[in-house]
């Protein structure tokens, strides 16, 4: 299966798979578009990944709603609460940056851990997403969301993937070739050995439930290809 059909994929809402590179993180995301996530989504993610469940945020986005790197934030923070200087991660051993930001609710969300809750929050902000993409009020996300929360937002890196090729960058790389809102929820997927899922196991279950299994390189070059 291709990026074509990846694409299409997740236009229909469906869930599809991303390694991201042999020599990188080596691991496998189950991934869906941000504006059609569902309880039942979530509840997949949580129970077929097994990882962290993040929503991935194009640049653009972050930074009309003023969405910041965590590591930024600590580094402001850092003179109050030294901690911070020595907390901040600079030692990744593939990668140079990490995309964590802050985590949120929906503040019509009980206590946002559920999968009701969950989807709602990331749902909703791909509403105020595209609206800040449109000229909407930046006010509106902090008047709809509260801080701490339990959707763990990544910030994309600008440029995408000519300047980082990992799954917060692969998937907001496909919603834009989508058409969709830049908003995108992935979830690494575990084995039952404490690592993370083999390709070859990650194919096998792509192959159970016909789903689209897809590389990173593969999106890299499809990407090269029409420019």
């Amino acid at each position: 299966m291709n990026v074509e059909e990846a694409i299409e994929a997740v236009k229909r809402g469906e869930p599809i798979l991303v390694y991201d590179a042999d020599g990188r993180e080596e691991e496998t995301d189950l991934l869906i578009a941000g504006q059609f996530a569902k309880p039942e989504d979530i509840r997949r993610l949580r129970k077929d990944g097994g990882g962290l469940v993040c929503m991935a945020v194009h640049p653009d986005v972050a930074e009309r709603l003023g969405v910041p790197f965590i590591t930024d934030v600590w580094e402001h923070a850092k003179d109050k609460y030294g901690v911070f200087g020595e907390l901040v991660a600079n030692d990744i051993p593939y990668d140079e940056k990490s995309t964590f930001s802050i985590t949120i609710n929906h503040r019509k969300t009980f206590t946002g851990i559920t999968d009701n809750d969950r989807s709602l929050t990331i749902r909703e902000f791909a509403k105020i997403a595209e609206g800040s993409l449109n000229g909407g009020d930046p006010k509106d996300f902090g008047r709809n969301f509260r801080s701490p929360g339990h959707v763990v937002m990544l910030r994309a890196t600008e440029g995408l993937l000519k300047n980082r090729k990992g799954h917060t960058e692969l998937s907001i790389a496909l919603m834009e070739q989508a058409g969709l809102i830049p908003v995108a929820v992935i979830c690494e997927m575990m084995g039952d050995d404490g690592n993370s899922l083999s390709v070859k196991d990650a194919e096998a279950y792509a192959k159970k439930h016909n789903l689209v299994f897809v590389e990173g390189r593969q999106i890299i070059e499809h990407l090269e290809n029409l420019y």
